[in-house]
């Protein structure tokens, strides 16, 4: 058992016993202490019967206590002493071999050498142990001293950020990235050289050009059109329990609640901020269980300002991702990871608003179900629909996709291409597989089929969260052409090894993953050919028309017909399931509404070629919610915002 810090001007004078033996119970420490009545301690003590979770954490999120009596608790209790890190930071070097997330696990960080000895400030006695094996070394000897854990996390940043901030962008496995075609030494060039071969033979050859063409959106079409009629028979042929909470296995109620990591990256998100924090505090999980994390980019001085200015639930923490020339929300998501504590790991944009109850329902949902249930994922819906006919129809499409299509999907057995928001994980198996691909612009459904190929499953949960709908023209285009980009990037990606990538999915996930990805690219580009065919087949003389087989082009009229018919009858029934049977009379707009997909579309595949993983930001705060969330007690802390520096040190904002 390790030793206990000696005496020092550092740190406050406690006598001090070897090891950790606690001679009395942290609640009964408090209560003797004047810190904590025996009340307050009888109700945290029956919280924690439910919950995995420390006493003392239990009663500093319920705000019974400050963390200034917990640590001079902890103090009294194991003989340890105190030390500020903010009034003496950790001497510099001594994080040059030390493992950051080793340290954020355990927390705990190297403070000073005296002698021949290691003093280490750690939050918990409880870990001394951990950190005496962790430290080991042959020159020094290890002591303790105690500190608060949010100053020992933000000792780490202020040390380790560089080295953090660059792990971000590679913790994805190489084999499995797009960061290495997406360079253009590499990636843009091998697409430069393809494009031009397809123009070259063209060129010579435009007739036959334009009848493999042909050929290939029928194949195409005809694959997505037969996708969407399995969705509808499933959907209509299911149970109506088939994925609603009670056909879930209720978990026995004196079963422990799990600690559950929410991460919420901002960017440019000032105006939503506020009402973020409101729906966050409206959540019906136990506080001491939450672990959100704000994940804010360096450069974002507004949002930032607005956070720091916020008043925060304890259960919130603030991280800065440091600056760097890739700026995407995965990377920020994969310098965030390290931080969380929970098992499961949710993700929420930051104009989100879910269901109170949500959380309780995925944590049902994911301990009950099998092994290889990695991941769940919520519905979308949007508080906004009224805004325009633009706002209706992408209602209308995320209704389709949601209530339809995914359901289909999943009784297929077909991999799920994930939302980027209501989706939560188990943090191992996150952990595991890489965490996100920093360089792709849709991370969340590429994430979805790396699952797959790791042999884990991602399931729907019925919960819902609402949105705000994009519904101006230009911001659209720009956020349909990312989504359009990073599907062509996800799929490149992957089928960068066809083989691999069949022996991972299977003949069935395989063939799945060509008509989500590559079918979703195939139907927006080919929206101008559509219409000259279209124009061709309603009697206008084009020389070109009498080349095709009379075969190929019923079937490719008649393809064309059922796909607007059956695009047609999804919509209705998604739109009776998310129950607004008003934008009934809306849905032939959508025959308006997708050839703004085919200018996106192109869009997206000149920005493969030039920037293939430029981020488009889409802005939120514009509309107003009709039913906001209600306000949460004021009784919160001010928030302490630690900037990563690449030397050490840190700053606060004025």
């Amino acid at each position: 058992m390790a030793a206990v810090l000696p005496l020092s001007a550092h740190t406050r004078r406690r006598s001090a016993a070897p090891g950790y033996a606690p001679r009395i119970r942290i609640g009964d420490e408090l209560v003797q202490a004047g810190a904590l009545n025996e009340a307050r301690l009888r109700d945290a003590l029956e919280d924690q019967k439910l919950q995995d979770q420390k006493l003392g954490r239990i009663l500093l999120a319920n705000r019974f206590i400050s963390d200034e009596d917990l640590l001079d608790a902890l103090s009294r209790q194991s003989g340890l002493g105190r030390i500020d890190l903010n009034e003496s930071p950790c001497e510099p070097g001594l994080f040059r071999h030390i493992d950051p997330y080793l340290c954020l696990r355990l927390e705990a960080a190297p403070w000073r050498v005296v002698g021949d000895k290691l003093v280490v400030a750690i939050g918990n006695p409880e870990v001394s142990e951990d950190v005496t094996a962790a430290f080991a070394s042959d020159l020094h000897q290890i002591r303790f001293a105690l500190a608060k854990p949010a100053d020992i996390r933000e000792t780490i940043i202020a040390n380790c950020s560089g080295r953090m901030g660059l792990d971000a962008k590679i913790r994805c496995p190489e084999a499995l990235s797009c960061r290495l075609w997406t360079r253009k030494t590499q990636g843009s060039l091998w697409l430069r050289m393809v494009g031009l071969a397809i123009i070259g033979v063209s060129a010579l050859s435009p007739l036959h050009a334009l009848q493999v063409l042909m050929l290939w959106i029928l194949v195409a079409n005809s694959a997505t059109m037969v996708l969407r009629l399995v969705a509808l028979f499933t959907r209509a042929t299911r149970p109506s329990s088939d994925i609603a909470p009670e056909n879930v296995a209720r978990l026995d109620p004196r079963v422990k609640l799990p600690r559950v990591s929410i991460l919420v990256p901002l960017f440019r998100e000032e105006a939503v901020a506020e009402s973020l924090l409101a729906a966050l505090g409206a959540m019906d999980y136990p506080a001491p269980l939450l672990d959100i994390k704000l994940v804010l980019e360096e450069d974002d001085e507004k949002t930032l300002a607005a956070v720091a200015h916020a008043d925060l639930l304890p259960t919130v923490e603030v991280l800065i991702v440091p600056n760097d020339g890739l700026k995407t929300k995965p990377r920020a998501m994969n310098y965030a990871l390290p931080f969380c504590v929970g098992e499961i790991v949710g993700i929420y944009d930051a104009e989100d608003r879910p269901e109170p109850d949500q959380i309780r329902k995925v944590v049902d949902h994911l301990r009950s179900a099998p092994r290889d249930v990695a991941c769940v994922q919520g519905f979308l819906d949007f508080y906004n629909p009224r805004e325009n006919w633009i706002a209706r129809c992408f209602t209308l499409e995320y209704a389709i996709w949601f209530r339809v299509i995914l359901l289909g999907v999943q009784r297929l057995g077909i991999p799920i291409p994930l939302g980027g928001t209501t989706v939560f994980f188990r943090r191992d198996i996150l952990e595991r597989i890489g965490g996100w691909d920093a360089h792709n612009v849709t991370e969340d459904a590429d994430l979805g089929m790396r699952l797959a190929r790791f042999g884990y499953r991602c399931e729907m949960v019925e919960t819902e969260t609402m949105e705000e709908a994009n519904y101006r023209l230009l911001p659209w285009i720009k956020q349909r052409s990312r989504w359009l980009k990073g599907y062509a990037v996800t799929w490149t990606t992957h089928m960068r090894t066809p083989r691999a990538l069949l022996r991972d999915l299977g003949w069935r996930g395989f063939l799945g993953f060509q008509v989500l990805f590559l079918g979703a690219l195939t139907s927006y580009l080919s929206l101008p050919l559509f219409w000259v065919i279209w124009v061709g087949a309603t009697g206008l003389d084009m020389s070109f028309w009498q080349t095709f087989p009379r075969g190929i082009l019923v079937a490719f009229v008649v393809s064309m017909v059922l796909g607007q018919i059956i695009m047609l009858v999804s919509a209705m029934i998604a739109a009776r399931d998310i129950k607004r049977l008003y934008l009934i009379p809306w849905i032939p707009c959508l025959l308006a509404y997708w050839p703004l997909g085919a200018i996106a579309a192109y869009r997206a595949v000149g920005e493969i070629f030039s920037r293939p993983s430029y981020w488009h930001k889409t802005e939120h705060g514009r509309s107003v919610d009709p039913a906001p969330v209600s306000a949460v007690p004021k009784q919160r802390f001010k928030p302490r915002i630690v900037w990563p520096l690449s030397e050490g040190g840190s700053q606060t904002p004025d």
